[in-house]
């Protein structure tokens, strides 16, 4: 592991930095953790998220569905803030992305935001507080279009 020595404009001890060894290691030890089955999203994005919940003796599937108004990624310690209006309260929810509370996530649609952390969202009411969609560009509707000339049709 290469160091480098950090001299300091002050008259302190010389600081060695060894960030990149660390971040080897902490990779080493987070990548059994990480989970491979999730979609990739992003914020702006509205999202339908499979919760696991243990009532008693028996555990069902709720779905959460709102926008991804921040994501952060930190290896095994990766988290997502989804938000939703339920009955005109502003609702957000955060979740580990390694948690076995999490059983999948859907994307719904993909939204088009310049900023990574929607934050003000939670100032804005009704039709403001939308995300707009994402733009459709050529190659994916050509992609989308194949597939759907791919399928089969119906015999009436």
């Amino acid at each position: 592991m290469a160091q480098k020595l950090i001299k300091s404009k002050s008259r302190r001890k010389a600081q060695y930095d060894n960030s990149k060894g660390l971040d080897n290691a902490v990779a080493a030890v987070d990548a059994p953790l990480l989970r491979t089955d999730l979609p990739e999203f992003s914020s702006g994005d509205t999202v339908k998220v499979h919760v696991k919940i243990k009532e008693g003796e028996k555990e069902r599937l709720q779905v959460f569905e709102g926008t991804v108004i921040k994501k952060g990624n930190r290896g095994a310690g990766k988290s997502f803030t989804v938000r939703k209006i339920s009955h005109g309260v502003g609702v957000e929810r955060i979740f580990l992305q390694t948690s076995p509370v999490v059983a999948k996530i859907e994307v719904v649609s993909k939204g088009s935001v310049r900023r990574s952390k929607l934050y003000y969202l939670r100032e804005l009411e009704g039709r403001a507080a939308k995300v707009d969609r994402a733009i459709q560009t050529n190659e994916s509707a050509a992609a989308s279009a194949a597939a759907k000339a791919t399928k089969t049709p119906k015999a009436n």
